[in-house]
């Protein structure tokens, strides 16, 4: 997939090539991007290979598979850039998947505030990229992209010409390729705070200094979808960061709202935003750690039409599951706890560790914990713009379940 006219090698063959084990081939073959390395012939040539190479992979009979970023110390070892073989990855090759990616989301959006690459559903592993207009966000998570960051910048000016380019280097993923986590390093001019706009809301994000890439754009349709629900009902955005649910509930006519976060300078730039849309008299900001403020809520009898939890991941490796599944339930029963009569309850998840039909089985104890009882009115995930890969299950990670509770 992925796969778009592609320039050659000069001379084919002149680079490094793997070879996948006999009997190895046929997941990949069916459209998989990823080799493991013990589906690897590790060669003292290939373990001697710098991470992030750039390689051509064949098969055990030595036919071509196609184009991948290497690295011999990880368990997912080449991610396939293109089935395409000795296809040439430079500045053009990458801003002919740029273009492509662009024009898809700009048949899907009417302004340029969206994740314009979305790693190997893009055909880019490693590498994401959210677009603020005339600044764009890149984190750089495999060794692969590490190296070839000049020709991504390249790419990028090539193609949208952005003001600024912020390249962030302190994902997690990156501590499993090998990667140190530095300080965010800015391409010509960013502004600070940047403004962005959502389904006609504006916001203001910190770029180099906020959480991930400064904004979750992957939300979109979940906040629109919950802020429909909003009008006439006092809300509570918990995990409110920037007040992504928040505000947009507000301009869609909420009576109240309140936005809670542990994050001052989160909760500052919310402010900032809610008063600059003239919101500021229905929204109000509380710093405080959700669990804490939920139970202050419930202590004091508050009830709200509409209450969402969106927490971070709770399950950030597969060990983190069972204790992350608690978490979870314990989060549902205290949200619900305050959902009025009748209300609704948004509650998500950004963990891929996290399975939907376990995820869903904890907001399901969660509510009965809470005394409650309900409908699930809608299973969301990310917007159009964060596709996912067919052929990946993992690239499918947001989950977000919207309830009317009894």
């Amino acid at each position: 997939m992925n796969d778009i006219a592609e320039t050659t090698s000069p001379e084919a063959g002149a680079r490094p090539a793997i070879s996948i084990s006999p009997g190895r081939q046929k997941r990949v073959r069916a459209g998989h991007p990823w080799v493991f390395s013990n589906e690897i012939k590790m060669t003292p040539e290939v373990k001697a290979l710098t991470p992030g190479t750039v390689v051509d992979v064949v098969d055990a009979a030595g036919s071509a598979v196609g184009t991948a970023i290497f690295n011999p110390h990880t368990l997912i070892a080449a991610r396939l850039m293109t089935s395409h073989s000795f296809a040439d990855i430079d500045a053009d090759w990458l801003a002919a998947k740029i273009t492509r990616a662009a024009a898809l989301r700009d048949r899907l959006y009417d302004k340029p505030f969206y994740r314009l690459i979305h790693a190997e559903a893009d055909g880019l592993p490693g590498l994401i990229v959210d677009r603020y207009d005339d600044a764009c966000v890149v984190q750089l998570n495999t060794a692969g992209m590490e190296l070839l960051v000049a020709e991504i910048v390249a790419a990028l000016q090539q193609t949208i010409a952005p003001k600024g380019i912020v390249l962030q280097r302190d994902s997690a993923a990156r501590h499993l390729e090998g990667l140190p986590t530095v300080a965010p390093e800015i391409v010509g001019n960013v502004a600070s705070p940047a403004p962005l706009t959502e389904n006609g809301v504006g916001f203001l994000a910190d770029l180099s200094e906020g959480q991930k890439t400064g904004w979750f754009y992957d939300h979109r349709e979940n906040r629109a979808r919950v802020a429909a629900l909003s009008k006439g009902q006092r809300v509570a955005d918990v995990y409110s960061y920037l007040g992504g649910f928040g505000l947009q509930a507000a301009a869609a006519g909420a009576t109240d709202v309140v936005c809670i976060d542990r994050s001052e300078p989160a909760l500052d730039l919310a402010t900032q935003a809610a008063t600059a849309a003239g919101l500021g008299d229905i929204c109000k900001f509380e710093k405080s750690e959700a669990f804490a403020a939920l139970e202050a809520l419930s202590s004091a009898k508050e009830k709200f039409g509409v209450v969402i939890a969106d927490p971070p991941a709770f399950v950030k490796s597969k060990k983190d599951l069972k204790p992350g599944a608690r978490g979870y339930r314990k989060l549902t029963r205290l949200a619900a706890k305050v959902v009025a009569h009748e209300g609704i309850l948004c509650v998500a998840s950004c963990s891929h560790h996290m399975p939907m039909e376990i995820y869903a089985e904890q907001v399901q104890r969660g509510v009965h914990d809470a005394g409650r009882t309900g409908r699930i009115l809608h299973v969301g995930g990310a917007g159009p713009d964060h596709p996912t890969h067919p052929n990946l299950a993992e690239s499918a990670y947001l989950k977000c379940l919207l309830l009317q509770l009894d």
